[in-house]
Order: structure tokens, then sequence, then C-alpha cells
């Protein structure tokens, strides 16, 4: 470790940097709000209880008594985790009567989803 701090201390002092147009790079990142928004999306995906409300929506559209079923937990801790990802856009609900069913957002969560989980899969 002390080798590669080292090096990369090297690399501050002595590097030039490269041929690339650092400007023209810079016009092209993402602004300071958008990437906010994109790191909270993310931090939806943080939480395993959430992570496996999504799984499990991924396959259909569920009641919240089948999703507290399933995960074994709680309506109120599960309708919490459901209303965190509805404010984030990842789920949407549709109400029959008095029952709520939820499914996701749009077929990018779903894309997204199983991007992630085949990346985390490989090795």
């Amino acid at each position: 470790m002390t080798q590669s701090l080292n090096s990369a201390e090297e690399c501050d002092t002595t590097c030039l940097g490269s041929d690339t147009d650092l400007n023209t790079i810079k016009a092209e990142l993402i602004d300071d709000q958008a990437a906010v928004q994109f790191a909270d999306w993310f931090k939806a995906f943080s939480d395993p209880t959430r992570v496996k409300l999504i799984s499990a929506l991924l396959k259909r559209e569920l009641c919240v008594h089948d999703l507290t079923v399933l995960l074994g937990m709680g309506q109120s801790a599960v309708s919490h985790q459901l209303r965190y990802l509805r404010n984030m856009r990842i789920v949407k609900r549709r109400k029959v009567g008095k029952t709520v069913y939820y499914s996701l957002d749009d077929n990018h969560i779903e894309q997204i989803f199983i991007q992630t989980l085949q990346h985390t899969n490989h090795s």
C-alpha cells in the first residue's frame, strides 16, 4: 500500500496531464442537481428490504398483503418501504376498492435491476 501511495504522490507532483481536452469533458459532465438526484435514486437500492420488494415486483404486480407474506414482515414496515420507493418513482400503485397493488414504475427499473443483479452475480 505504501508503494501505491508513493506512486500516487509521484503522479501528483510529476504528471502533466493527458492530451485530453478537459474543457469538453467538463462541459458534458452531469450537473450538480442531476448528480444529487442520481445518487438519491441509487440510495433507494441500498436497503436489502427494498431490493427484495423490487425483486418480487419484478415478477408481477402484488398487493401489500402478498408482499408482507413474501418478506415475512409487518404491513407497516412494508408500507413504509413502498412509500419510499413510490416517492422515488421506482414503484407505482393501483387501488382496487380497499386493496392497493404495487408494480414497478416502468421498464427502466426492470432493466436497471436486472443489469445490476447480473453484474453482482458476475464472477
